[in-house]
């Protein structure tokens, strides 16, 4: 009998899977904002970057939200705390004792707190209006599945290249998708849905995502969103005070 795909499968439910927000640098770009205040702090309008995220989610029907911390990570929990009134359960992943484990280590340290499989993770210092409830359309993704070795282990949310990224970090074709003899390119935003596979084997210490990437996509593990909505790296005074600007 021929294997069902996914294609019936119905996407799964935001309340049951779990959201990693990544946290923990330092922000050396953005000084002297950041000498005293973490960079997920930062304000955007009314509220700080990281809390524009909050909302999202929680408005969205997310509640299992972990935030990894290392730079002053203690205003970022005392400043948070549960996450009740955004409406989600917030639980901390604190790399203060080892300083910051970059992407990969850092969600790694983070497994032990996360109940789902697949779970999303976004980086709290990027500005966007994106739906983080359409990374769970398994018919897109492909990620719920019982399958005990899944075709595909994540899915990276891509954007077009910014001016301070003009290269881009990925070849894709004109439907997004990646391709290594692509001409075109585009940009990892830093939302993406993962399987706990990916990372179950890595060491556990300070580990950079992107040489991960590079070999997932050459293994065809990975597969790619492209997104054309707004989207900010807030990775300088400048932007941040751009962004702040087209809110007043």
């Amino acid at each position: 009998m021929k294997k069902p795909t996914s294609i019936n499968r119905p996407p799964l439910e935001a309340s049951k899977v779990s959201v990693i927000l990544l946290a923990a640098g330092h922000g050396k770009r953005m000084s002297p904002l950041t000498n005293t205040v973490p960079k997920p702090l930062l304000k955007v309008g009314d509220h700080a970057l990281i809390e524009h995220h909050l909302y999202k989610l929680g408005s969205l029907g997310f509640k299992n939200i972990i935030i990894n911390t290392a730079y002053l990570g203690e205003k970022i929990q005392q400043h948070l705390g549960n996450g009740e009134r955004y409406g989600v359960d917030i639980k901390y992943s604190d790399e203060s004792t080892t300083g910051a484990l970059e992407t990969a280590g850092g969600i790694k340290k983070s497994l032990s707190l996360i109940n789902s499989d697949p779970f999303m993770v976004i980086n709290a210092d990027v500005y966007t209006d994106f739906n983080f409830a359409s990374l769970l359309d398994t018919n897109l993704v492909e990620l719920a599945t019982a399958e005990k070795e899944p075709r595909k282990l994540g899915c990276l949310v891509l954007v077009e290249n910014p001016k301070h990224n003009t290269l881009g970090d990925f070849k894709v074709d004109g439907a997004g998708q990646f391709d290594s003899q692509s001409t075109g390119s585009m940009t990892f935003s830093g939302i993406a849905v993962y399987r706990k596979k990916m990372f179950n084997d890595l060491p556990a210490g300070k580990l950079a995502l992107g040489p991960i990437f590079k070999q997932l996509i050459s293994q065809d593990k990975l597969c790619a969103m492209p997104f054309y909505g707004a989207w900010t790296d807030v990775g300088t005074p400048a932007r941040l005070a751009l962004l702040n600007t087209d809110k007043k």
